[in-house]
């Protein structure tokens, strides 16, 4: 420990040295593993990839159900008045400012890559029995199943570690790790081994997670430089361009959260909306002002059974079997989860000082009411280009091709072409390194358990490292692209879902303590709550040590 500490110190790292060099050293020693040893280690990950989706698929679809009905009753309890941070704290960032830098940070490359593909896939393969591509019922159930899965629940899973990190660490001051949201079950354990092995899984599943975004980001920009200036769709293209955008976010980790991740976020948001308007305004727009509002009413309708839908008797009336879903929902799920360390602290970091009512919904809704427009625009005008009660067009026949392709195929339909496939280049290449940039920041702040930025060497190392991951996912998985993808964000999944899931029983716990002294609000306490500048001094919720609230929340209830 002696040699580890007098390391650090040559290096001048301000980190918790155990954290710091376990992770980087597990991380280094997977990608020599992947590199060495490719096909072993390709064939394991399919293997595991498979048992879990057959055998734990159903706890990943009902587990995110049960993290999004949790928020809802959080948010509508006596609970949703008390603040990410001290009575008196308000919020750092205004609402135009905090959306633009949980949207962009959070899955704006997922937007880009989906946007069009995803609608185009279950419109021209439904996964439900009995209905015909093409046909209009496919292209209802093919926008309903989109919203689904990066919608609500998509935003759930980013929403519930980000309260619980806002409510622990700048409640009640403890470090900025996950490990700290486990202290109603491990208390002072969460400084030792335990903890700290849980701290070093949430930068794993960080690192990996963004990795995995990267690969699909950089396959989509490649098929788009491909189709604009000829650039082969291989392997070394795709190292080359992670090269190219690990700079530029590399580049933003050292100016910092403020003056990088907010001027990046608020730059591609408006390009990104501006991209969606000029789609609308060019395809049929009265048709799809007119399908915001039928497919919101679509997916009302819908996300119930799509919450609850296993597939349970795929092997009688299908011959994919589970196949859909692990390819689809599970893999959503497992690979979104990965995220949830990192969109956890960022979202609690940009969010201190609001409600946990302002900031469940504010996560919720405003992301998810953006992707139901933005799914609208860019589906259903794929959609409708392809032929609806058809037989297909160039866009299915993209996707089955190639997946990356479709929204470039997409573009191909509209007035100057190819300036409007550059501007996508661009939108994915910036949500990218707005992603990278903020993942680098919040694994060098899981390192450290501090809440600032540490030195600029420890967050260029993570978003090197962040690029070389990626890098070595894509060298891995070669051809494969992303079935390979898939597999290993599945398995590695799995340990973070079950602990984002544990997190709830923290929650419930601190929560429980807390509520002791939350009263009924006042009438002049509901006008503050409600956006009155003024703190009363009865709507102060008294404050007192983690340990003693939870010693004596049983007696005091």
């Amino acid at each position: 420990m002696a040699h580890v500490d007098t390391l650090a110190r040559k290096l001048g790292l301000r980190t918790d040295n155990h954290i710091f060099f376990s992770s980087a050293g597990l991380t280094i020693a997977l990608l020599v593993l992947f590199l060495v040893f490719q096909d072993w280690v390709g064939n394991a990950f399919g293997v595991g990839r498979e048992w879990i989706v057959t055998n734990l698929g159903w706890f990943f679809i009902i587990g995110v159900t049960v993290w999004l009905v949790f928020l809802v009753w959080v948010a509508i309890s006596k609970y949703g008045r008390l603040r990410l941070g001290d009575d008196d704290d308000r919020p750092e960032y205004s609402n135009l400012s905090w959306f633009a830098m949980l949207f962009a940070g959070g899955i704006g490359t997922v937007l880009m890559f989906w946007g069009v593909a995803e609608p185009i896939s279950h419109f021209s393969a439904p996964p439900f029995d009995g209905v015909e591509p093409y046909s209009v019922e496919a292209s209802q159930d093919a926008m309903s199943i989109s919203l689904y899965h990066l919608s609500l629940h998509t935003w759930a899973i980013f929403t519930l570690p980000g309260l619980a990190f806002g409510f622990f660490i700048y409640r009640y001051k403890l470090p900025m790790r996950v490990s700290s949201v486990f202290y109603p079950i491990l208390k002072e354990r969460i400084s030792g081994p335990i903890g700290k092995t849980i701290d070093v899984f949430a930068v794993l599943g960080t690192i990996f997670g963004l990795a995995v975004s990267l690969g699909l980001g950089t396959s989509q920009i490649n098929a788009g430089l491909s189709e604009l200036v000829g650039l082969p769709d291989a392997v070394w293209s795709k190292v080359l361009i992670i090269g190219v955008l690990t700079a530029v976010a590399t580049a933003s980790i050292v100016v910092g959260l403020d003056k990088g991740v907010r001027r990046l976020s608020n730059l591609n948001i408006l390009v990104a909306v501006g991209l969606m308007i000029f789609v609308l305004i060019a395809s049929d727009t009265v048709f799809l002002l007119r399908q915001i509002f039928e497919s919101f009413g679509n997916y009302a309708q819908e996300i119930v059974p799509l919450s609850f839908w296993n597939d349970a008797m795929a092997e009688f009336t299908s011959d994919g079997g589970w196949g859909w879903q692990g390819g689809w929902t599970v893999f959503y799920w497992a690979w979104t989860v990965t995220w949830a360390p990192f969109m956890g602290v960022f979202l609690a970091r940009i969010s201190r000082g609001r409600t946990i009512r302002q900031f469940v919904v504010g996560v919720l809704v405003a992301p998810s009411l953006f992707t139901l427009v933005w799914f609208v625009v860019f589906g259903w005008s794929a959609m409708r280009i392809d032929g609806i009660g058809g037989s297909g067009g160039p866009i299915s026949d993209a996707v089955s091709e190639s997946i990356p392709l479709a929204m470039f195929t997409f573009f191909e339909n509209f007035p100057a072409a190819t300036l409007i496939q550059g501007i996508a280049v661009v939108v994915v290449a910036l949500f990218f390194a707005t992603s990278s940039d903020s993942a680098s920041l919040v694994v060098d702040m899981l390192c450290s358990g501090d809440g600032e930025a540490g030195p600029v060497r420890q967050r260029v190392f993570w978003g090197v490292t962040e690029g070389a991951v990626a890098a070595t996912l894509i060298v891995l998985g070669g051809e494969a692209g992303l079935q390979a993808l898939q597999q290993v964000i599945t398995v590695i999944g799995l340990p973070i879902f079950i602990l984002v899931s544990l997190m709830i029983i923290a929650l419930v716990m601190g929560l429980r303590a807390e509520g002791v002294r939350v009263k009924p609000l006042t009438r002049e306490e509901f006008r503050e709550h409600n956006g009155q500048s003024t703190v009363t001094e009865s709507d102060k919720v008294s404050s007192s040590p983690l340990a003693r609230d939870f010693e004596d929340a049983d007696d005091r209830t």
